[in-house]
């Protein structure tokens, strides 16, 4: 296992990874954010380099301070080979934690739950359809509603998501999306008082997430507009666009394939650890939103 924190090695690991987009989403864009400031307090482990097999995202140590925080302690992996992956996983996670990792390669389930067999872990796990937009700028213009104001979040926002995301609910939800408002693109519209009425963010993996629009303002394309506009914001700053959809989430599919998204033939796997340990500690979700971190 190597940690790699050259920072010119980064660089050239960052474009390595852009060679080979989709396939590497997210772990691309966390080593994007690493070379951008590391605002996430991530790092990145690998199996060898230059040539690699297996490359790990993972929290700082002093970032994954609390067993608890599944939002906090989260992972992502890209491999070329399985075997590798699995030596990755075994020794660069805490699997005494809560703890979530995201991959899109299929036998990421399957390595991580042979794993937390022999750890005396439990692991739950959640698949997504990934839609990836080859060219945002090729999206057309969307008028907007001249009853709601462009806009994007800002802390003062962060109970109306947590209240609404379907991952919500709890002081540590609440603290993460309090962290992704401060420091990544987010957008919203803004009814006449100033209050969100719909809303998109982007989180530490660079993807579209946690996307929700209120019921009494459903079916007037706000999340058509929101996308567009989080496409390409996030596309001027470099970053490729990408974004994960239930599988039993029809409505959201159609909208991105309308919107020019391409859904990837591999499933995304969202791997929880220990989800009891954290669910001691947390209230119930209040509510469900329309789209998954």
């Amino acid at each position: 296992m190597l940690l790699l924190s050259c920072s010119s090695k980064l660089r050239l690991l960052e474009g390595t990874l852009r060679r080979s987009l989709p396939e590497t989403l997210p772990v691309h864009s966390a080593v994007m954010n690493i070379n951008r400031g590391n605002v996430a307090g991530h790092e990145v482990l690998m199996d060898s380099w230059p040539e690699f097999k297996a490359v790990l995202i993972r929290p700082h140590r002093e970032v994954a301070s609390d067993d608890s925080d599944f939002y906090t302690n989260t992972y992502a992996v890209y491999y070329r080979d399985l075997s590798a992956c699995r030596t990755l996983l075994v020794s660069a996670i805490n699997w005494d934690q809560a703890f979530r990792i995201h991959g899109l390669r299929d036998g990421l389930y399957e390595a991580s739950r042979d794993i937390a067999q022999t750890k005396g872990s439990q692991l739950d796990v959640h698949r997504y359809f990934m839609y990836f937009h080859p060219d945002p700028s090729s999206m057309p213009e969307i008028r907007l509603d001249p009853a709601v104001k462009l806009s994007s979040l800002d802390v003062s926002h962060v109970d109306l998501l947590n209240e609404t995301w379907r991952f919500g609910g709890n002081e540590r939800s609440r603290k993460y999306l309090a962290s992704l408002i401060r420091h990544f693109p987010s957008a919203c519209l803004l009814d006449a008082t100033g209050h969100p009425v719909s809303w998109d963010t982007s989180d530490v993996f660079g993807a579209l997430g946690a996307a929700y629009t209120l019921p009494q303002h459903r079916g007037r394309g706000y999340n058509r507009v929101l996308t567009s506009v989080m496409a390409k914001r996030l596309h001027s700053l470099g970053y490729p666009i990408y974004g994960n959809v239930a599988v039993e989430n029809f409505q959201m599919q159609r909208l991105q394939e309308r919107q020019g998204f391409q859904r990837l033939p591999s499933l995304f796997y969202l791997v929880q650890c220990n989800t009891a340990l954290e669910r001691a500690t947390m209230q119930t979700p209040r509510a469900k939103g329309e789209s998954p971190a």
